[in-house]
């Protein structure tokens, strides 16, 4: 089975130091996370991001389906990158990388992701149809939320 990939670069007219206390605060998730996702965090977020730190959310991606997530922030370089992996969820494997860097006029955020779909050729038929559409749409959300909470840099 194929593990995939995101990949995301989005650039923001501020400073490195606004973006990074933003997106590495794991409650501002919920501001970046379409409605209709449910998006809840249940455990974990009550500390200053950690290599360690375990969160524990809930989701709603499809169909009404509640889903728990657990992630574990595994690496974090202040002000540079943090990584989360799924440790629990419907993933097979998630792996996300999150890179920050200074630019002229602001920063540009990068994401990649890593990740594999369980259930076989199931998860493979899922993927194109369900899964990576979805994704995009996800993170297409969060880009425009961005924008209007810190607007863009062309």
């Amino acid at each position: 089975m194929s593990v995939y990939r995101l990949h995301k670069k989005q650039k923001m007219p501020i400073s490195l130091d606004l973006a990074w206390d933003f997106l590495s605060d794991p409650k501002n998730l919920k501001t970046i996370t379409p409605d209709y996702m449910g998006f809840h965090i249940v455990s974990g977020a009550d500390r200053s991001m950690y290599a360690g730190q375990i969160i524990q959310y809930v989701v709603t991606p499809v169909l009404g389906i509640k889903t728990t997530w657990v992630t574990e922030i595994t690496h974090i370089v202040e002000r540079h990158y943090f990584v989360d992996e799924q440790r629990f969820g419907p993933y097979a494997l998630w792996h996300h990388k999150h890179f920050l860097k200074a630019i002229d006029g602001g920063i540009e955020m990068e994401d990649i992701i890593d990740y594999k779909l369980p259930f076989g050729f199931l998860g493979t038929l899922f993927h194109s149809i369900m899964v990576k559409p979805k994704l995009e749409e996800i993170f297409n959300y969060r880009a425009k939320k961005l924008e209007e909470l810190f607007g863009m840099l062309s």
